[in-house]
């Protein structure tokens, strides 16, 4: 049988609330935060992709390729810097990724208004992101100063 003075099992108790502070803010905040920012991250690469789409249909239209009278050169990137020549012969018509894995097919003109509605919806949505974000390491940094007093430091 085991017995313990009443500062011996306040160490104990005290052991064992830093442990359970210890493994919230190591497993839960900080995964929370991880997988917040590997959110945020593909929201900003949707919106470079969706940017770099916008600029090449606003070139092709002031290059006068969109009425697609004459073909289009160019090269498509295969993967690993790796380029192939290609060549569009109606540029008038394109398909964009509107999401779940569906593409719509639109005229240039239909397309670019479509882009900046996605790109302002892409911005708030990383804007949301990073406020959940900060809100995380807000209690992430309550988590250190609680293990801070428990620990007498």
């Amino acid at each position: 049988m085991y017995c313990y003075l009443a500062s011996d099992m306040d160490a104990v108790d005290l052991k064992h609330k830093v442990l359970k502070y210890e493994q919230f803010l190591n497993e839960t905040l900080r995964g929370d935060l991880s997988n917040l920012n590997n959110q945020r991250e593909k929201v900003f690469e949707e919106t470079a992709d969706y940017l770099h789409l916008q600029t090449t249909l606003e070139k092709l239209k002031e290059a006068g390729f969109t009425d697609g009278s004459k073909p289009v050169k160019t090269q498509v990137d295969l993967g690993c810097q790796f380029f192939a020549q290609a060549v569009i012969s109606d540029a008038s018509m394109v398909f964009v990724h509107v999401g779940y894995g569906f593409f719509v097919e639109f005229t240039v003109d239909e397309a670019l208004p479509f882009i900046e509605e996605k790109i302002s919806r892409l911005n708030i949505k990383a804007e949301k992101l990073g406020k959940a974000m900060a809100q995380v390491r807000a209690q992430i940094r309550m988590v250190l100063e609680g293990l801070r007093e428990l620990q007498g430091l």
